[in-house]
Order: structure tokens, then sequence, then C-alpha cells
């Protein structure tokens, strides 16, 4: 999803993956470089800077994408590797978002984080990205020293296909014969391995079409193109958070669109990222396949909203996700 902008269509279609369906693609998909997540990685790499608010200020820049403005999960990332910077000795459990401006892509924001508390157990932060003079985004997060404690843990779908049975993206975007609506060559490209990680759907991809029932669940395989570089001032195990905060804002809204039969690719779609909550309730190494399940919970007044569920492959429940966003729809 892209942050607060309303994109059109065209522009949406091409970030959420509404890839083309054309034959041919083959010659274009051997002419590409070997996907990579070093974008993620490079995306998340904060500069330290003289801060102008608050007590702390970082700089990054948004990730290259083939729509008008910056996607959204560049600052959820970004915003909580500037928040796990600012604390020793805890973990991040939690993060609420809003997106309030479009953002430029390949342009730098700055993220300025305030201390709003320190204490034995828990911490608090405030991180609010400026670009332009402007706020364009803000998050609250909070973090936890841990302790002995009772244990549950959600239960991941069953009857779920193994990844290697699935298409990627590039497969899938390569074979279909659908109509390729709003699709471009330079967002196929994007979406089959512009995005760091490796996604692939069921029931099937809602990126031309809405592939399989229109029903109000799904779920995606996600994991690295290949090994996550290592990030400047973050340990593996923060880096891998952030990884989730990346990834998950890609799909979240895609049940809502699933259930309303509205593929990235229709004509005149619009969408935008309005809010976003994430917990974090275990460790979270991104070495490998994760399933994110994910379920429409309402739509209406032209906005939807979704939760999302990651696990590993064996089960563990690892992390939650909320987010509402806009849904048009001409």
């Amino acid at each position: 999803m892209n942050d607060i902008q309303s994109t059109s269509s065209d522009s949406q279609a091409t970030s959420s993956g509404s890839g083309s369906g054309t034959t041919g693609t083959d010659l274009r998909a051997d002419a590409r470089p070997a996907p990579t997540s070093a974008i993620f990685t490079e995306a998340i790499a904060l500069t330290p800077t003289e801060p102008e608010h608050f007590d702390l200020a970082f700089t990054a820049t948004t990730q290259p994408c083939p729509w008008p403005k910056a996607y959204g999960g560049d600052m959820v990332a970004q915003a909580t590797a500037a928040a796990m910077r600012s604390v020793e000795g805890k973990t991040l459990h939690s993060m609420h978002s809003y997106f309030l401006r479009p953002v430029d892509i390949g342009a730098e924001v700055r993220y300025e984080v305030e201390l709003l508390r320190d204490g034995r157990g828990y911490a608090t932060r405030q991180v609010r990205g400026f670009q332009n003079g402007k706020p364009v985004y803000t998050c609250l997060a909070n973090f936890a020293a841990g302790e002995p404690g009772a244990t549950y843990a959600a239960e991941p779908p069953v009857g779920v296909p193994d990844p290697t049975e699935l298409p990627s993206s590039a497969a899938y975007l390569s074979d279909t014969t659908a109509p390729r609506g709003t699709m471009t060559d330079t967002s196929e490209e994007y979406w089959s391995g512009g995005r760091s990680f490796d996604m692939r759907h069921v029931p099937g991809p809602v990126y031309l079409t809405v592939e399989g029932e229109r029903v109000p669940q799904q779920a995606v395989w996600v994991k690295p193109f290949d090994t996550l570089r290592p990030v400047d001032g973050l340990t593996d195990e923060q880096r891998d958070l952030a990884a989730l905060a990346y990834v998950c804002d890609y799909t979240i809204l895609e049940p809502v669109l699933r259930v309303l039969d509205l593929p990235w690719a229709l004509p005149g779609l619009i969408t935008a990222s309005l809010d976003h909550a994430m917990w974090f309730h275990r460790p979270a190494p991104m070495d490998g396949w994760l399933l994110y399940a994910q379920e429409a919970v309402a739509a209406d007044a032209g906005r939807g909203l979704a939760v999302g569920r990651f696990f590993t492959p064996t089960g563990t429940h690892l992390a939650t996700v909320v987010q509402e966003g806009l849904i048009r729809s001409s």
C-alpha cells in the first residue's frame, strides 16, 4: 500500500503487483537482474542528524517504486528503525501509526524521536516524519523488557499449500493471460522482483483479476529474495522486526479488495493507507518463509479494515497487524 496519498488505479495497480499478463514477458524476465532484498535494507539505513523538534533525529530515503508517491511501508519500517535506535535493553512490542501526507519517492524523510518514557519494564517513543517542512507520518512505539508469564498463541489457518507449490509473482504475471488493466511493464517488473520479498498468494493474487473465491480471507507466503544484509545501528533481530513492519503493508488491504472483487489493476481504483497498528509477540527471524494470514473486517464509506497475522511454517504466531485504508472505485 501507499501512504496517505490517493493514487489512481494506474499507479496503485503498479504498486500492488498488478503486472502484465501478456505473453512474451519471458524475454523481459530473462533480462531482469536477480531480485534482491537490498532495496529493503537500504531503505532502513538511517543517518543520524541534529534534531529540530524532539530528542533524536535521523534521515532516510524512500525506495523507488512505480507510482506517484512513496510506499507506506517505507515510513513504517524507517520509523521502526528510528525508534529502536533510541532504546536499549528492551524490545519493540507495538506501534500505532498515521499516514498524514504523501511522501516523495527517492527523497529524504527526517524522523524525529521524542523520548516520552523510560521505565524499568517499558519505554515509549513518539516518532514523527517530516518532508518539505511538514509532518508526513507519525507513530507511537512501545518497548518492553520482558518477564516470565503464561503463553497463548493464535492458530494458523489450516490447509494452506506449501509456498513451493505456488507461483511467484513473477511467474504468475508472466503466465497469466488476464487483461492488463492499468498495469504497465515498469509496474510488472516492480511487482515481480522489486519489493525485496517473494510473495505467493492463496487462493491466488489480486493483481490483474481476483483469482480464486471472493472471500474475506487470504494468505500470503513471504520470504526475502536473498539473505538480509546487516544494517548499521540495528541488531539482526531489530532488522527482522523492521522487515515485518515493511512487508506487511503491501498486502494487508487485499482481503478487502478480494471480497469486494476489486483487483489492483482495475481502472479507477484509488487506495491509500490511513492508519496502521502492529504488535510484535515473539522474535521473528526473517531467514525463510513466513505465512501472513489476512482477513477483511469491514468495508464502508470508502474505507476498509483488515487484520493480518504472521506465522512461522511450524505455526508459531509472531505478529499481528491491523490497518484501515481508503478504498475508492469509480
